[in-house]
C-alpha cells in the first residue's frame, strides 16, 4: 500500500507492507504501539521515538520530542476510486499527485476513456502509481510524456 503524506507542507510517499506480524515502511522494519491514549512508541529502522498524536481538523498534529509536525495522509487508491466515480460536467483534469517520473502513458489525445480507466503511470520513490480518468469522456489534452519528470499538481491530461 502506498500513502501520500504531507508533513508541514512537504509531500512524501510512504510505502507500507505487512510481513507477517511486522510492518515494513519504505523498506525499513517498523513497529507502532499505543502505550497510552494518543501516545505511541515507534520503532523505525532501529531508532525509537515516542509520538503524541492529536486530530486537528482534517490533519494530525504529531509531537516527537520538542518538535510538532502537521501531517495529512492520503491513500491514492481511495482518491482514485472517488475521482473515478465522479460524473462531473465539463472538463476535468488529471494531475500528478506527487513529483515523479512518467513511466508509461496509457492513452492518446482524442481517445475515449471510461471513468477509472488508466491514463498514465507515474513513479516516485521507486513506486509506481496509475493515474485514472475522473469521468467518462474524451482525452482533449495530453501533456504526459514517457520519461518526463513532473511536479506535484502538474496537469497531465484533460478529459471532456
Amino acid at each position: 500500500m502506498t500513502l501520500m503524506i504531507t508533513i508541514d507542507g512537504r509531500a512524501v510517499q510512504l510505502g507500507l507492507e505487512r510481513d507477517g506480524e511486522r510492518w515494513i515502511a519504505n523498506g525499513e522494519p517498523a513497529s507502532v504501539l499505543e502505550v497510552e491514549p494518543r501516545i505511541y512508541s515507534v520503532l523505525l529502522g532501529g531508532r525509537s521515538f515516542e509520538a503524541m498524536v492529536e486530530k486537528v481538523e482534517d490533519a494530525w498534529a504529531v509531537t516527537i520530542g520538542r518538535k510538532r509536525f502537521m501531517i495529512e495522509v492520503a491513500d491514492p487508491r481511495r482518491l482514485s476510486r472517488k475521482r473515478g466515480g465522479m460524473r462531473g460536467e465539463g472538463r476535468q483534469s488529471v494531475a500528478a499527485p506527487m513529483p515523479g517520473r512518467i513511466v508509461s502513458v496509457l492513452v492518446s489525445q482524442g481517445d475515449a476513456v471510461e471513468a477509472g480507466q488508466g491514463i498514465a503511470v507515474i513513479e516516485a520513490m521507486k513506486m509506481q502509481n496509475e493515474l485514472k480518468a475522473p469521468k467518462p469522456g474524451r482525452v482533449v489534452s495530453l501533456s504526459a510524456r514517457e520519461g518526463a519528470t513532473v511536479a506535484a499538481g502538474q496537469i497531465l491530461a484533460v478529459i471532456e
